[in-house]
C-alpha cells in the first residue's frame, strides 16, 4: 500500500482509531493486531506505529477519543437558565453520545480490559476534564439554589455514576426489564437523583 500523504494523515488516524475501538468491542484485546487494524483501516502496518509508536498507545490513543468527543458533545448543550435542566439535557447528550460511540464507550470505562496490550488508559487529564465538565454544572445548580449546597465533586460523581450505571445496561442490552426503559428508568433514575439532591 502507498504511503500516505500529510493530508491524509489525520484521515487514516481516525480510521485507526474507529478501527481499533470496533475490534476491541466485538472480538477483544486478543483481536487486535497492527495487520489487522491497518486492514480493517485501509491503510499500512506503518500507518499504526508512525501515528500510535505502540499498540497499547493505539488502545490509550481510543480511549482518550472517547472522552474527547465526550467533552465536544456536552459542551455543545446549550446553557438555559435552568442549571437543572441543564443538568439532565447534558445527560441526554451523554446518552447520545454513548450510543454513537458504543465502542469507543467501551474501551473508556474500561468495559474491554487493554492491559495486555500495553495499554495504561486514556490520557488523565482528558478523562478529568470530561468529569470537570460535570463539576462545573452541579457547581452552577447549586449556585442558583437548585441543589442544595454540598461537596460538588462528590455530588458530580453520584449523578455520572447513577448515568453510566444506566449505560453501561443499555449499551449490553442489559436494560430491557421493562417497557421503555428510558424514560420508565433512566429519567425517572435520574429525576429521583435531582430530586434528593434537592432537598
Amino acid at each position: 500500500m502507498s504511503s500516505e500523504t500529510t493530508a491524509d494523515a489525520p484521515d487514516a488516524r481516525r480510521r485507526l482509531l474507529e478501527e481499533a475501538a470496533r475490534i476491541l468491542d466485538e472480538q477483544g484485546p486478543s483481536a487486535l493486531s497492527a495487520r489487522r487494524l491497518a486492514t480493517g483501516a485501509g491503510t499500512s502496518t506503518m500507518a499504526v506505529y508512525t501515528h500510535f509508536g505502540s499498540m497499547g498507545k493505539v488502545v490509550d490513543a481510543v480511549a482518550t477519543e472517547g472522552f474527547r468527543r465526550l467533552i465536544d458533545r456536552v459542551d455543545a448543550v446549550e446553557r438555559t437558565d435552568d442549571p437543572a435542566a441543564d443538568l439532565l439535557a447534558t445527560a441526554a447528550a451523554y446518552r447520545e453520545n454513548a450510543l454513537q460511540n458504543p465502542h469507543l464507550y467501551a474501551v473508556m470505562f474500561g468495559a474491554i480490559s487493554v492491559r495486555g496490550l500495553g495499554g495504561q488508559g486514556p490520557d488523565p487529564d482528558v478523562a478529568y476534564a470530561a468529569f470537570r465538565q460535570l463539576v462545573t454544572l452541579v457547581e452552577r445548580a447549586m449556585d442558583a439554589g437548585r441543589l442544595r449546597r454540598d461537596d460538588p465533586k462528590a455530588v458530580a460523581a453520584q449523578w455520572w455514576s447513577a448515568l453510566h450505571g444506566y449505560m453501561m445496561l443499555e449499551l449490553a442490552g442489559m436494560d430491557q426489564v421493562v417497557r421503555d426503559p428510558e424514560h420508565h428508568v433512566l429519567w425517572r433514575l435520574m429525576g429521583n437523583l435531582l430530586e434528593a439532591l434537592s432537598d
